[in-house]
């Protein structure tokens, strides 16, 4: 645990802590206005909790050796996330299109 300095450990764990609440009122969100995308939106935004997760629990047992594997899977989930977000992303701005931009590109198109 003595890796990191006491100022780095909140800013490490808040920063977990806020990314949690963020899925938690992202998701929320999606109910209020009934648009899935936002559910689709919050669970892209797992694989980076994951993340920083692994992170935290490397540097809570002093970068040991034992453990590096978790730096690998951080550095994995860190590549999935933001694919994921990426996808959602895309998923929750072609949800918010009006009717008249949809039937309007798909005629542009033919």
């Amino acid at each position: 645990m003595h890796a990191l300095s006491i100022p780095t450990w909140i800013i490490h764990v808040s920063s977990v802590i806020e990314w949690a609440i963020a899925i938690w009122l992202i998701w929320s969100y999606g109910e209020v206005v009934g648009n899935r995308a936002w559910y689709a939106f919050s669970l892209a935004m797992l694989p980076a909790l994951i993340s920083a997760m692994c992170a935290c629990t490397w540097h809570f047992f002093d970068n040991a050796k034992s453990l590096e594997w978790l730096v690998m899977l951080q550095a994995s989930m860190t590549l999935i996330g933001n694919f994921t977000l990426l996808a959602a992303g895309w998923l929750l701005w072609r949800s918010t299109r009006s009717p008249v931009m949809r039937s309007h590109s798909k005629i542009s198109s033919k």
